[in-house]
């Protein structure tokens, strides 16, 4: 194995090691949503995590000297700030007010394929069969998650346009960030990322007074951990990761979330799940590992050019903007 051979798997396993991290402390966020929630409106929510997320985000820019991003970042950073940090985020909470979290998983999932097709289409990135038979695997398998946690009646036509908007929001905010990684760190692009999106939500300014002033502490504390965790560390080790691979490939290890989602309510909130839920589960795993799985030794040579017109074809976008 030659010495190039060799960094690119190393920078392969960093990459899917970063994206676990995020993958786990987003399903983690589901949570928490549930319980600020509860306490705080949607737009009161997403500020307040935004906040947070650029308070320990800052800091972390300021301790590494990192500065600002060069100029060739910033259409791609305001973009996914606006959509991903921003909006996401509002009508992702809001969506999740309105159904069941059967029913919201079920739409949002609908994400990844969304992201596969929209960086075949900006970004020139190949759709490989094992990605496309992966993403059909796990979909199918969020969708088995989704309608064992259904509950009946749950779910009402602005709810699922709200889920709708929120998977539409997340797969250009992803697409639109991976041009501006070529260019600015995963901090930079993450930490001003971070800082349009709460600029965003400023309207809600308000309603984050009112809300923090009658809210229970665990539900502030709920909030302040998904802006610290599933926020600042999450999204700069998503930052990271796709930097180092292509959106759509990336985009698919996000069906582990589901299936995390169910071990997480087991082990720490007693919830039994129904076998169905551990069929959609394990479907979304095996989806997974299809995507990631490598092709044969003829087909792995063809492959190996991919990244470098991949990251040809980031270099152009970001020069277009």
């Amino acid at each position: 194995m030659t010495n190039s051979s060799h960094a690119g798997r190393r920078s392969e396993r960093l990459a899917l090691a970063a994206a676990g991290v995020s993958v786990v402390l987003w399903a983690s966020a589901f949570v928490s949503i549930r319980s600020a929630g509860d306490a705080y409106s949607p737009g009161a929510l997403a500020l307040g995590r935004l906040l947070a997320g650029t308070a320990v985000l800052g800091v972390l820019l300021a301790v590494r000297r990192e500065g600002l991003p060069p100029r060739a970042a910033w259409r791609g950073i305001a973009i996914s700030g606006c959509l991903w940090f921003g909006l996401y985020m509002v009508v992702l909470n809001w969506g999740e007010q309105q159904v069941d979290a059967g029913t919201a998983a079920m739409v949002v999932n609908i994400g990844p394929i969304l992201i596969a097709l929209l960086g075949a289409r900006f970004l020139g990135e190949r759709l490989p069969p094992r990605l496309v038979a992966g993403m059909g695997v796990s979909f199918a398998g969020a969708v088995a998650v989704g309608l064992s946690m259904s509950g009946d009646g749950g779910a009402n036509v602005l709810g699922v346009a709200l889920c709708l908007l929120a998977a539409v929001t997340y797969a250009a905010g992803v697409v639109a960030q991976k041009p501006a990684l070529a260019h600015g760190s995963a901090l930079q692009v993450t930490f001003f990322g971070c800082l349009v999106g709460a600029v965003v939500c400023l309207p809600f300014s308000g309603q984050l007074v009112s809300d923090a002033a009658d809210a229970p502490l665990p539900a502030t504390l709920n909030m302040v951990y998904l802006g610290v965790f599933p926020t600042a560390l999450a999204f700069t080790t998503w930052a990271y990761a796709l930097a180092r691979t292509t959106a759509g490939k990336l985009g698919a290890t996000t069906y582990v979330v589901p299936a995390l989602v169910v071990l997480m309510s087991w082990l720490l909130l007693d919830e039994v799940p129904a076998w169905l839920t551990l069929v959609g589960g394990a479907l979304c795993l095996a989806g997974v590992a299809v995507s990631r799985s490598r092709p044969r030794r003829g087909v792995e040579r063809t492959e190996h050019t991919e990244p470098e017109s991949g990251s040809a074809a980031v270099a152009a976008v970001a020069d277009a903007g």
